[in-house]
């Protein structure tokens, strides 16, 4: 069992795939063993992700039940190990997508790349693997409190609404990580984002923060007039996703960030928009298979598709940091964390314009 404290850990746990419908249940869970490196927050606010959803649904496979998800949590650190030096009791924190790592692989975590470590914790659903905490669940932000190894809990830098920082420590990071390291608005000029929903509002907001110029790529025109606010200067609605809706914009950009969970997105109209060199890069997760891509769409043309997950916490840091300077605003719905059964629903329902945050009004987070 972990320490005593003087405050239970409680939250809306996901026990079955109908939580989906807005069926969790408020209950009491045992954190992980706390160790001297962790950090125990207390709840402020917390985004509403699609990995959420596509937890509590099973469409990414079967959870280990009861899951209370939510990776996007910010709040007040109130115990710090005496092992982490970088925050400290009082300050406001957050964590995001993953809480853990193993710290030494010469692959991953070596090179700041923790998100592609092959022990990595995701913040709920996972399993811990070190020490006295190995075995023990991950259990995420909707809920009042957390505990998570330091290294993955992230000091929100002054200026910044907490509120605004929470959905940028899974939505925003997912869409800097490949911006960044795709060189939007040094070596990729000219940057396409497909899907203009909760993570594609933050490749607008981030690309043109970079310093792109930036093309809002959607299946129509309905979030036009929202996406040139976010900082699209081109809209391509490819309607149908035929030929005909591609060709007069082909070989006019440099990076395309996809965001898009379409298995049957029009992968080769997609392509086409590229120019040689360009690359093509998955942040969105189907949950079924893309469709097949002839090789006559990469080699005469010389584009990649890849793909990319979350963000180190390096990379956290200066998104956070560059939020701050630059004081991106995303567009955030506060929903009250007590009314999460109708909230999700409606997140599933496409209703988020374009991020819910969920807010914890007992711990003192604002709506």
């Amino acid at each position: 069992m972990s320490t005593a404290t003087d405050y239970k850990f409680e939250g809306w746990g996901a026990f079955d795939k109908n939580s989906i419908k807005g069926e969790l249940k408020w209950f009491e869970y045992e954190p992980k063993h706390w160790q001297e490196t962790d950090v125990d927050i207390k709840i402020k606010y917390c985004g509403i992700c699609a990995s959420d959803l596509h937890t509590m649904s099973a469409g990414w496979g079967e959870a280990d039940w009861p899951q209370v998800v939510g990776h996007e949590l910010v709040g007040e650190a109130v115990r710090v190990g005496s092992e982490v030096k970088h925050v400290k009791v009082g300050d406001m924190v957050g964590v995001g997508a993953q809480c853990d790592s193993c710290g030494k692989c010469p692959e991953a975590c070596e090179k700041n790349r923790e998100q592609y470590c092959t022990e990595m914790v995701g913040t709920y659903n996972g399993k811990f693997n070190k020490g006295e905490a190995k075995g023990d669940k991950s259990y995420g932000g909707y809920a009042n409190y957390n505990r998570s190894p330091g290294k993955f809990v992230f000091k929100i830098p002054d200026g910044l609404d907490p509120a605004l920082a929470a959905p940028m420590l899974c939505g925003g990071a997912t869409l800097y990580n490949p911006l960044t390291l795709y060189g939007a608005g040094t070596t990729a000029k000219d940057v396409g984002i497909v899907g203009i929903g909760g993570l594609g509002h933050f490749g607008l907001l981030f690309a043109k923060a970079l310093g792109a110029n930036v093309t809002a790529i959607s299946h129509s025109e309905s979030k036009k007039a929202d996406a040139e606010k976010m900082g699209a200067t081109r809209f391509i609605a490819t309607h149908g996703g035929g030929e005909d809706d591609f060709k007069p914009y082909a070989r006019s950009l440099d990076l395309i960030i996809c965001t898009s969970n379409d298995e049957n997105m029009p992968l080769s109209g997609y392509l086409s928009l590229l120019r040689p060199g360009g690359n093509f890069i998955l942040v969105g997760a189907p949950e079924k298979a893309l469709p097949p891509i002839n090789p006559f769409q990469l080699i005469p043309t010389h584009v990649s598709v890849g793909g990319t997950m979350i963000g180190s916490p390096e990379q956290i840091n200066d998104m956070l940091e560059l939020a701050a300077k630059q004081k991106i605003h995303p567009w955030i719905i506060k929903r009250p964390m007590k009314e999460v059964n109708q909230a999700v629903p409606d997140m599933h329902a496409g209703k988020a314009r374009y991020r819910y945050v969920l807010v914890n009004e007992e711990n003192g987070g604002k709506l």
